[in-house]
Order: structure tokens, then C-alpha cells, then sequence
């Protein structure tokens, strides 16, 4: 991670913490209620932790005694009533300086445009990922399969020593279970007794329990999958896929990338721009990525470029070029062709 990005991530939790003394004044308000009343139940440290709604009017009045413009009131209302306030706060806390109050000329339109960036490059991250994730699939169910039969994922004997076989199996039964509606799952109930061919039931598994069934495979099995479609060792593969998977969560439950730390995942440290570029590294399309992705995520940021900063997604100064380039290796390309 760049000494740069954490310098401004460390500063800009410092203003969140600003924020926070200076949010709530109806909480504050109430406090005082409570200890002038004589309320003596609860000390004042336990009653700060009692969190007070207040109305789109209050949420708007609240910004503009903090020096944020709402120049239309009625799209701040529709945007509030939709969008809770919680979930912008940190995208607001973007524009405050350390007094607690907004830089001069913060407008609540501003702000929003920064929110829709980051929807919008979350909706591109997904659509890789999504590829990246169907493609595991298909590279683990064709390789165990052919190697130990259709159904040979129900022996345990086909895993590593670490796999727990009944446990995996219990998975797949909930599943089926879950899924039992669908058109996929009634046909092998009623027409091949329940048995399920693994590339069939692959297609229930999420993004982890994908990396789960690679992880349990023998040694041997995750070597030739990682350097024959990767390009890497198996260690590597297995880490970086774990990574991705947190990340299509992360993604996929419609979490904050601008401005946020990736160390907060389990997996491992780092700025969204290092995750890029390890999907990039596993994605081995160099060209469907040049014409996809890359060029999809420069029209998004030069449609933004007044107002988002990407060092704040730990972008380097040559990020173009860095996305660009290819990896070393020629499996990627001749899938492309």
C-alpha cells in the first residue's frame, strides 16, 4: 500500500472521529434532558451510546448549519428519503475540514456525484467478477471430473486429508434443498434420482464454496488447475481467489470502495487499486480486459474526473498504463482468440 493512500485514509479518519463528536446535536440534547431531570439510571458515557432518528428536514438542516449548499430541497429530500443517511455520512466527511464544517462551496449535489461513482464502479468490478467466478467453476468441475467421474465429488477419497466430506456434502444437500423449486434441480430429482453431475451442481455453489472445493482438492489436482489456467503456483492461487471472493461480497452487498481500506477484509491489505489488479492478474483476458473493463472504468472516471480523486482508491499516478499491460504468460491471449 502506497505511504501516500494511508496518509490520507489515516487523516480522513481522523475527521470521521471530528464527525462524530459534532453529528448528533438532538442526541446531545437529549442528554441534557435527562440529567437535568435527574434520570441517574444511566451515566452519561451509556446514554451517549443511544442513537436518536431525526427527519429528512432535521438531516437537511443539520448540513446546511455545516456549511453544505442543498441548492434543489427537493432532490436532497427525494435523495434522503431513498438513501439513508448513515450509508453517506462517510461520503460527506470527505468534504469537512477539521473544524467540523464543510470546505467552502460543498454542495449536496457534489457529494452525490461522488456516490454515484462508486455505484457505478462497483457494477463494473461485479461484472468481472462474476466472469472470474464462473470461470473457476467451470475450470474446477471439468478437471475433477474427468479425473474421478461425474459424481466422483461425492468420495471423499477424490479430496486432500484436510477436507471434511460430510460437512461438504451437508452443503450441497441445503442447497438442493434451497434450490429444490428450480427447473435445473426438479429435473435431476425426478428424471436421474438426485444424482447430481458435478458441473450440474456447481451452479448452486457461491464464489466460496467454489474456493472451498479447489482449496480440499489433493496437491496435485490444484497444480494443474492453477498453472494450466493461471499461470500461478497453487498457494498463490488459492490466497488471490480468496480475495476475490471477499471482494465480489463486498461488491455485491453494495459497500463503500471510495475512500476504504481493503485491510478491513480478513483475507489481506490493501487499496482497491491493488484487488484491480489482482483480478486483472486472474481474469487472463488481457484483450477482452483492455476493451472491456479498462475502457468501461476510463469514460466512468473522466465523466467523474472533477470531482473524484483516485488516490483515494490507492490509484498510482501511472494507473493507465499499469491496467494496461499485460502479464507475463500466454494462456490469457490465446483464450481471447
Amino acid at each position: 500500500m502506497s505511504q501516500g493512500y494511508k496518509n490520507n485514509h489515516n487523516k480522513r479518519n481522523r475527521q470521521d472521529i471530528n464527525r462524530q463528536e459534532t453529528e448528533y446535536p438532538f442526541e446531545r440534547e437529549q442528554i441534557e434532558r435527562r440529567r437535568k431531570s435527574g434520570n441517574k439510571e444511566q451515566s452519561p458515557q451509556n446514554l451517549r451510546k443511544e442513537k436518536l432518528p431525526s427527519t429528512v428536514e432535521e438531516q437537511i438542516e443539520k448540513l446546511r448549519e455545516r456549511g453544505c449548499i442543498v441548492e434543489d430541497e427537493e432532490f436532497a429530500k427525494e435523495t434522503l428519503t431513498d438513501i439513508n443517511y448513515f450509508r453517506l455520512a462517510h461520503y460527506f466527511s470527505l468534504f469537512l475540514e477539521e473544524d467540523g464544517k464543510y470546505r467552502e462551496g460543498t454542495k449536496f449535489r457534489q457529494v452525490m456525484r461522488v456516490y454515484d461513482f462508486d455505484r457505478r464502479l462497483r457494477n463494473l468490478l461485479i461484472e468481472v467478477l462474476e466472469e472470474i467466478e464462473i470461470t473457476l467453476r467451470a475450470h474446477c468441475s471439468n478437471y475433477h471430473a474427468i479425473r474421478y467421474g461425474s459424481t466422483g465429488y461425492l468420495n471423499a477419497d477424490t479430496f486432500s486429508h484436510v477436507h471434511k466430506h460430510q460437512s461438504f456434502i451437508n452443503k450441497i444437500q441445503r442447497l438442493i434443498d434451497t434450490n429444490r423449486d428450480s427447473e435445473m434441480v426438479q429435473h435431476y430429482l425426478k428424471k436421474h434420482g438426485g444424482e447430481f453431475p458435478l458441473w450440474v451442481i456447481m451452479e448452486l455453489f457461491s464464489f466460496g464454496m467454489v474456493n472451498l472445493f479447489y482449496s480440499d482438492l489433493k496437491p496435485q489436482d490444484k497444480m494443474a488447475i492453477s498453472k494450466q489456467y493461471y499461470g500461478l503456483s497453487s498457494g498463490t492461487l488459492e490466497m488471490k481467489l480468496k480475495m476475490m471472493s471477499d471482494f465480489r461480497n463486498h461488491c455485491a452487498h453494495y459497500h463503500r470502495l471510495y475512500d476504504w481500506e481493503m485491510g478491513d477484509l480478513h483475507s489481506a491489505e490493501g487499496s482497491v487499486f491493488e484487488y484491480i489488479l489482482i483480478m486483472k492478474e486472474i481474469y487472463r483476458r488481457p484483450n477482452k480486459w483492455r476493451e472491456g473493463f479498462l475502457k468501461q472504468f476510463r469514460r466512468l472516471y473522466f465523466d467523474y474526473a472533477d470531482i473524484v480523486d483516485l488516490n483515494l482508491l490507492g490509484f498510482p499516478e501511472n494507473w493507465l498504463e499499469t491496467l494496461e499491460e499485460n502479464e507475463s504468460g500466454g494462456e490469457g491471449e490465446e483464450a481471447d482468440k
